[in-house]
């Protein structure tokens, strides 16, 4: 063990730059990392069309992910969390846009029904034991003013246009009843110093890859060719501090609670009017 207090000046220096050197070693490594890998890339969005855009970048893509990426969706965001836990016994819910269902079995004292537009991520919510089925997030079948609650987590961000954006967040608030919450997560343009995400703050509408391989399973990642790897892409609109709350707020059909910052999403919990 060093004593720091005990050395000279000179060696303290010596020491000091040591650490330093390896500080941005790290950071060299950890940058290095991330380059090797497929990066975000900016987009410009369709004018017409979005449907089919839509189709092709987002949802045929998670049709084709889907068993890699349940893999590695499992552990609730605290927030999302928090607010499941925090609502009345016997609560009927919504989780729109449910990927593989990780937030429907939260708190088993209310019931959540999940649904999404892959059919392959909702056979996984029906494998789980759980309620799912596959639907658009534009036009679910539910009734309106049937829910108690509803909430949609990293979802309203692969809509296109804000358009489309704001008449998925109506959908969400439509099948509320008048008085109930709802909460919406969406990936934001601002990303901590911890994030993952390589993003350029002037872009706001990106693909973003997934990387998904075709080695066998149990085959050593160390050994893994970058042939038996397939890069696909996601389209994302980055959402700016803000910008969610303005949108919920156009609807004209909710009132804000609250809003933050989290895990690098901007989320609202809005009461329907």
């Amino acid at each position: 063990e060093v004593n720091l207090l005990s050395l000279t000046g000179s060696h303290h220096r010596k020491i000091t730059q040591i650490f330093l050197d390896a500080e941005s070693k790290s950071r060299s490594i950890i940058h290095s990392r991330l380059m090797s890998k497929p990066q975000p890339v900016a987009v410009t969005t369709p004018t017409e069309n979005e449907k089919s855009y839509e189709e092709e970048h987002v949802h045929s893509v998670y049709q084709t992910i889907a068993s890699h990426f349940s893999d590695t969706r499992y552990k609730p965001w605290p927030v999302v969390e928090d607010f499941l836990n925090g609502l009345e016994l016997g609560s009927i819910g919504a989780d729109i846009g449910c990927g593989n269902g990780k937030y429907i079995g939260v708190n088993p004292n209310v019931c959540v029904l999940g649904s999404d537009r892959s059919s392959n991520l909702i056979q996984i919510v029906r494998d789980r034991g759980f309620e799912g089925m596959v639907c658009d997030g534009l036009n679910t079948p539910y009734r309106t003013d049937a829910f108690d609650f509803a909430i949609s987590i990293a979802v309203i961000h692969h809509f296109s246009t804000p358009e489309r954006r704001r008449s998925a967040i109506k959908e969400i608030l439509r099948v509320v009843k008048p008085g109930s919450p709802i909460l919406i997560f969406v990936w934001a343009l601002e990303q901590s110093k911890f994030s993952k995400r390589n993003f350029d703050k002037t872009q706001q509408d990106v693909f973003v890859p997934w990387m998904l391989s075709t080695a066998k399973p149990n085959t050593d990642e160390a050994v893994v060719e970058e042939s038996s790897k397939k890069v696909y892409q996601r389209y994302y609109h980055l959402f700016a501090q803000g910008e969610l709350d303005e949108l919920i707020v156009e609807t004209g059909m909710a009132d804000i609670s609250r809003s933050g910052y989290d895990r690098d999403n901007h989320y609202v919990i809005a009461i329907k009017k």
